[in-house]
């Protein structure tokens, strides 16, 4: 009779626990990301004559398996699609280890920091933890403004271990673009400097286009400038003498020519003129040459352009030397092959000259170069305001998530600020739950793993909680009347104990 009370009042009390798991899994129905506690009951030690000495609970143990999602469309709502955690800190407390977390409801704190509802910042890569670059016209500046409005690029380029967002811009350079130089020396035109500047801007937007798109690390080639050299004969000063005579030349099959006009210098230098206004070239005819001595200069590098047919009036030239290239003025040597560059050295050429050719029509160029070690085993707080990151004076940026990779966009511009890393641990059962989403690990959680390639990180998305509400009703029930029928047992076991004292008597 004494062992029954005994079984009966273990019985009562690990419902209990039972009713205490099963009704915290059916509050937490709607909370993100929680996963809910299983109850697991085992038998007491036996007496010697085998009788049964109650029941116990065995432990109540999380669930960890993967909660319905919810697609939310929040800027920061993330959900983990596989195992592991979100890692987050506490700030409030300098001594606190990481804590983990399947919830992904994130928001921007005061201070700029991706955070938790509760405060605690979310731990990850961060930009702001690696070198920035800027190749600034005006030293002073550093980060873009709201002058700068012609948007140059912006462009990510992603190896397997480091993501890198490129973005240029300049000032208006199409209203401060002005005429320089003089007929015949490097004359340009603000249009033609406008120009130029749109083919540069083309082929700079072409070169890391090819490098993000490439599957392999391109080889690292530096182009060349082609640069040729329009030699004509000492009778050019008689040959152009009069209206109906003329000086031409083939430019990438075009006909480039130009009348008699006043003199033969004067013809000669507005030949170099109309050159000049091709796009992304520049012509100059040397002054103190007795020959006509032209030099014809592309702009972009590594770009190869078609110079031939040059003739004076209707006399072609019978020489293949007449139009040569030289690395030297007092040097002449037939045409080398134009090299198309590739890689990083090629892009940083034609960046430069790019640079050069802004500067050059009064504009300022800024361009703002930055990356994310994907391989990285430092960890921080992930900053979301641009000014505080250096990159413009508007810190408001509009958040792009691609598989735990978080950018900020604004305008026409996309800069990477973070990576938002999943780590798993070897065993679940071993983590805390300590409330407010969280969970803290010991010793046999074993050490956290990166769970890169093996989990996924949905945007937009949160994870619901794993509580089934109508199992979990289901589950009361029973708790309800296993305790009922166990406090039965306790109520016979007493009445028959009493009948036995009144018998004693």
């Amino acid at each position: 009779m004494i062992g029954a009370l005994y079984n009966g009042l273990s019985g009562m009390a690990s419902f209990q626990d039972a009713l205490t798991a099963g009704s915290n899994n059916i509050a937490n129905i709607n909370t993100v990301g929680y996963k809910s506690d299983t109850v697991s009951f085992a038998d007491m030690a036996y007496s010697a004559s085998g009788q049964g000495r109650g029941a116990q609970t065995n432990g109540i143990v999380k669930d960890f398996s993967q909660g319905n999602f919810e697609l939310t469309g929040g800027e920061y709502d993330l959900a983990i699609s596989g195992k592991g955690f979100f890692t987050v800190h506490n700030p409030e407390d300098e001594a606190d280890d990481m804590k983990f977390t399947r919830a992904g409801n994130f928001r921007v704190g005061n201070d700029g920091t991706l955070q938790m509802p509760n405060g605690f910042k979310v731990i990850g890569i961060s930009t702001a933890s690696t070198a920035t670059t800027s190749y600034p016209t005006d030293a002073s500046t550093t980060m873009f403004t709201v002058l700068h409005n012609e948007s140059i690029t912006s462009t990510v380029l992603r190896t397997d271990s480091e993501i890198i967002t490129i973005n240029a811009k300049s000032t208006n350079y199409t209203s401060t673009a002005a005429q320089t130089g003089t007929s015949g020396i490097d004359l340009e035109t603000a249009d033609s400097k406008i120009a130029d500047i749109s083919a540069l801007k083309f082929a700079y937007n072409q070169a890391l286009s090819t490098q993000s798109n490439s599957s392999i690390t391109p080889a690292e080639v530096a182009p060349n400038l082609q640069q040729d050299k329009l030699q004509f004969t000492s009778s050019f000063a008689t040959e152009l003498t009069k209206s109906g005579d003329y000086v031409q030349v083939l430019v990438n099959g075009n006909t480039i020519r130009q009348d008699f006009d006043t003199d033969a210098q004067t013809t000669m230098n507005l030949f170099a003129d109309k050159i000049s206004r091709i796009q992304g070239l520049k012509a100059s005819v040397e002054p103190a040459s007795t020959d006509g001595e032209i030099t014809i200069t592309t702009l972009i590098p590594g770009q190869a352009v078609s110079i031939t047919n040059a003739e004076i009036s209707d006399t072609p030239f019978t020489s293949t030397s007449d139009i040569i290239t030289t690395a030297s003025p007092s040097t002449i040597v037939a045409p080398p092959a134009t090299i198309e560059g590739s890689g990083m050295v090629n892009i940083n050429a034609i960046r430069a000259a790019l640079e050069t050719a802004i500067e050059g029509a009064g504009g300022e160029f800024l361009e703002i170069t930055n990356s994310i070690n994907l391989n990285a085993t430092t960890f921080t707080t992930m900053q979301t305001k641009l000014d505080d990151l250096g990159f413009s004076d508007n810190q408001f940026g509009e958040a792009e998530i691609e598989d735990g990779v978080v950018y900020l966009k604004q305008g026409e511009n996309r800069f990477v600020i973070a990576k938002i890393p999943i780590h798993a641990f070897t065993n679940n059962a071993a983590l805390i739950p300590e409330g407010d989403n969280v969970y803290s690990t010991i010793q046999d959680a074993g050490a956290p793993k990166e769970m890169t390639g093996l989990s996924t990180v949905l945007a937009g998305t949160l994870e619901r909680s794993n509580a089934e509400l109508s199992e979990g009703l289901v589950d009361l029930m029973v708790y309800q009347r296993a305790f009922e029928a166990n406090s039965k047992i306790f109520a016979a076991a007493d009445e028959f104990l009493n009948i036995a004292i009144q018998l004693k008597k």
